[in-house]
């Protein structure tokens, strides 16, 4: 089993970036990751995923703003956020999977507001 662990969110301004942290309690080599973010009222969507290759998707909400990258070294994935928008407002939650096993972290608030 591999337990999650998200850190880096916080409050930031309309415009402000923040880089959220996921960390494996064991190896993620194998294994396909993704960041989901949840708002107040709304379903749970994805925003951004990598393969165990290093493929990359985004949703079309954060395409151009959001980069996922992940260090399979240090059992981590990133997700660096730039031009934050309101609307970006959410718990973000990182995933791990590989076959029929998935793993969730406990998220990690993101605050976007001036």
């Amino acid at each position: 089993q591999v337990q999650l662990v998200e850190s880096g969110g916080g409050l930031v301004q309309p415009g402000g970036s923040l880089r959220l942290s996921c960390a494996a309690s064991g190896s993620i080599f194998g294994m396909n990751m993704g960041w989901y973010r949840q708002a107040p009222g709304k379903q749970r969507e994805l925003v951004a995923s990598i393969t165990s290759g290093g493929i990359t998707d985004y949703a079309a909400s954060v395409l151009g703003r959001f980069t996922i990258s992940r260090d399979n070294a240090k059992n981590m994935v990133y997700l660096q956020m730039n031009s934050l928008k309101p609307e970006d407002t959410a718990v973000y939650y990182c995933k791990a999977r590989i076959t029929w096993y998935v793993s969730w972290g406990q998220g990690t608030q993101v605050t976007v507001s001036s």
